[in-house]
């Protein structure tokens, strides 16, 4: 067997998956906008210990307690519009410190002149 001969099948399946991951993330909220992302958090955080729970007994594991899901003091929201106000603010100052740079550029040069 070839292995490294290329397998349509596994490429159809592979990116059959690939698809229906982005396809998931996008109807999750998880794609949109940080509000939509942080409330697509908290869905997972309610709905993944009792799915855990459900798949463990289906598959005959003996799961006594399950650890706590983590809790995150992380605000998606706040930290993209942080995020966006730092560029902006740097985008904002940038010809002033262009200008700055440029001038100290030409003193330089003329001193080296001289």
């Amino acid at each position: 067997v070839n292995c490294s001969a290329f397998d349509p099948f596994r490429f159809i399946i592979k990116g059959s998956l690939a698809g229906a991951a982005v396809y998931v993330a996008y109807d999750q909220g998880l794609l949109g906008s940080g509000r939509q992302g942080a409330e697509a958090l908290r869905k997972a955080q309610v709905a993944l210990p009792p799915a855990l729970q459900e798949w463990t007994s289906y598959l005959g594991w003996e799961v006594r307690a399950l650890p706590p899901t983590p809790k995150f003091d992380f605000s998606p929201s706040d930290s993209w519009n942080k995020g966006v106000q730092s560029v902006m603010s740097a985008l904002s100052v940038a010809p002033t410190r262009a200008c700055e740079y440029t001038v100290e550029g030409w003193k330089y040069v003329k001193d080296l002149v001289k």
